[in-house]
């Protein structure tokens, strides 16, 4: 379709149109139709109430509007002068001035520590019904708040709603973010229970309160020469590792013995035992086990447990229950 200079469509030449597979049509008889078909049709939302505006057209589907036409960009009417806010770069408030700065609301809001919260009491009401069933004392189950992966302003929320234990699974990362968060909130007891290189072990024990993976002589080496040095002796759990998984770390059940020896030799506080059941299997069973062994070698504490089978741990006597989960969610 053309259209001329004062917006009406222009003549139409007298000529054919032959696409194959199609009928053979005239323009003129094209026209016809276009034109019933106008006729038939609800007005368009886009048409102005002055009829300014152009129906669009049904070849290129764009509207035809007169030039300088404001109305299609919505444009606002001239309303005067307008305020307008400027920044001021390197303006500090003055004294008893409430600044830019101080007025932002904090990294996390009322509504996230009310989630941590109802969480976290979720999680405590889960230990409470189950060492009940069990005729354990709630007392003796701590709840470790598994951290890893999690940034600072995700747990300062659960600190708020009441938290004081949590755990951590590598060195590195727990460097980067305990040491204000403690500082912030004095009484945190913070539990490294990831892997441990023994050329960390200085750090591990400047940092943590508790190690759960003692796992192999050299590290028990290593962490006495860092308790010496530093003048801190963390209490720890020797991590065993029931299904001698390849992929895990943690002593074979036949050279605990020898482990839990060389370990007091060295001055180390073990508290107890720890594992990681096999992924896909049920849990009880090596709980069970663990439980077993810590009872031949005269060792109390029971590190196990965490949110998909914390009630088979806390039934069968952990001590200590590693929780992450269901306490911050999925991990993206």
């Amino acid at each position: 379709v053309r259209v001329d200079g004062h917006g009406q469509q222009a003549a139409e030449p007298d000529f054919t149109v032959n696409l194959p597979g199609f009928p053979v049509i005239s323009v003129a008889s094209q026209s016809e139709r276009l034109t019933r078909y106008h006729q038939c049709q609800p007005p368009c939302p886009c048409d102005s109430a002055d009829g300014d505006q152009q129906r669009p057209s049904l070849v290129t589907r764009q509207t035809i509007v007169p030039e300088n036409d404001a109305a299609p960009l919505r444009q606002r009417p001239d309303c005067g002068d307008q305020t307008v806010a400027h920044a001021f770069i390197g303006h500090q408030p003055a004294a008893g001035q409430r600044g830019v700065a101080t007025g932002h609301a904090p990294a996390y809001s009322a509504r996230m520590t009310t989630d941590a919260k109802t969480r976290l009491d979720a999680v405590r009401a889960t230990i409470a019904r189950t060492v009940k069933i069990a005729g354990r004392n709630a007392a003796d189950v701590t709840l470790i708040a598994i951290s890893k992966k999690q940034g600072a302003d995700a747990i300062r929320p659960l600190i708020a709603a009441g938290q004081r234990v949590f755990g951590e699974n590598r060195v590195q990362e727990a460097q980067g973010k305990w040491p204000e968060l403690i500082a912030e909130t004095p009484g945190i007891e913070l539990h490294l229970v990831g892997q441990l290189q023994s050329n960390k072990a200085d750090e591990a024990v400047q940092l943590f309160d508790w190690i759960h993976s003692v796992d192999r002589p050299s590290l028990v080496a290593a962490l006495a020469r860092a308790q010496d040095k530093a003048g801190r002796r963390p209490r720890c759990f020797v991590q065993v590792n029931l299904a001698n998984e390849a992929q895990k770390g943690g002593c074979p059940v036949s050279e605990l013995p020898v482990l839990l020896k060389e370990a007091a030799l060295a001055g180390l506080d073990i508290a107890g035992l720890m594992t990681v059941p096999p992924a896909g299997l049920e849990a009880a069973p090596w709980f069970a086990l663990l439980a077993k062994l810590a009872r031949d070698h005269g060792l109390a504490g029971l590190s196990m447990g965490m949110s998909a089978d914390l009630e088979s741990a806390v039934m069968l006597g952990a001590t200590h229950v590693r929780i992450g989960t269901a306490l911050f969610g999925e991990r993206a």
